[in-house]
């Protein structure tokens, strides 16, 4: 149940684990259950609704807002990835969020770090095998924000699906008590999948960028029509990409939903994944197939 007396208690904004962990032993004193989204800021919409998947289920809400430096390649957009912060925390009041934790990186990984994290094989493939070393960053501030705040369930979107079956996994293999809840993509009119590097594109790769879903939305739709031959499916979704200008294609694929090996033959539960660069910027996108 919804905590009736939310909106008369401020946001609290803090950097500070210690205030952190102050803030969640009052809460559970309460007998509130903790819930996590863990973003990396610039906020939209698909942020949103899983505050408020968040908001619907616990009493106490909290977004952590960390840009992670290890999670990006030596060549990927750090630098220039979006921080409006005062807008973050403008959304994260508006959602009904009880905590802000926005932790430099000096607090996350501080002089002397030296452990980090690692799920084998699922995060090989696809995503991993593009961007190595991307999911050991995943993985090892997933744990630390896990440990920090302590949620009963923590909350992501179906957008990243290799991230949150990756995130299961490490659930499950270091017995942290945290249910993983997905949350449906949440889209623009124009299908699109909101991103926070969307902002990136031109208008032009915007229009580009819509091959992503076209191409998910055929693969469903041969799968529903009957098409048992996955691999012609596969070639078609990358051929509705690759056919359009500015998008050079980094995988199109099939793969079962829990262990993302790519599927040979048709099975009750599927899902096509897909990630490619339009222009300087890289989008990736999926869509189950019952």
């Amino acid at each position: 149940m919804v905590d009736v007396d939310r909106e008369f208690r401020p946001l609290l904004i803090t950097p500070d684990p210690a205030e952190l962990r102050r803030a969640v032993r009052a809460a559970r004193r309460e007998g509130s259950l903790i819930g996590c989204v863990p973003t990396m800021g610039a906020l939209h919409a698909g942020h949103v609704s899983l505050m408020q998947r968040a908001r619907a289920e616990c009493g106490f809400v909290i977004v952590t807002l960390f840009v992670n430096p290890t999670q990006f390649g030596p060549t990927e957009d750090l630098n220039r990835y979006p921080r409006p912060f005062e807008a973050d925390c403008e959304k994260c009041r508006a959602a009904g969020v009880d905590l802000l934790f926005c932790p430099s990186a000096d607090v996350i990984y501080p002089p002397g770090h030296a452990t980090f994290v690692e799920v084998l094989h699922l995060s090989d493939r696809l995503e991993g095998a593009v961007r190595p070393g991307h999911f050991r960053g995943v993985t090892t501030i997933v744990t630390k924000l896990l440990n920090l705040t302590q949620p009963d369930k923590a909350y992501f979107g179906q957008k990243d699906f290799q991230q949150q079956a990756v995130i299961r996994r490490l659930c499950v293999d270091l017995d942290i008590p945290t249910e993983i809840i997905t949350c449906p993509t949440i889209r623009d009119p124009d299908g699109l999948a909101m991103s926070s590097r969307n902002d990136y594109l031109s208008s032009a790769e915007r229009n580009s960028g819509l091959s992503l879903h076209r191409a998910l939305c055929l693969a469903r739709d041969k799968v529903r029509a009957g098409e048992t031959n996955l691999a012609a499916i596969r070639l078609a979704l990358r051929a509705e990409m690759e056919q359009t200008s500015g998008v050079s294609v980094d995988y199109a694929t099939i793969a079962d939903p829990d262990s993302l090996v790519e599927l040979t033959e048709p099975a009750p539960h599927m899902v096509a994944l897909v990630a490619a660069r339009v222009g300087s910027t890289r989008l990736i996108d999926n869509l189950l197939i019952p």
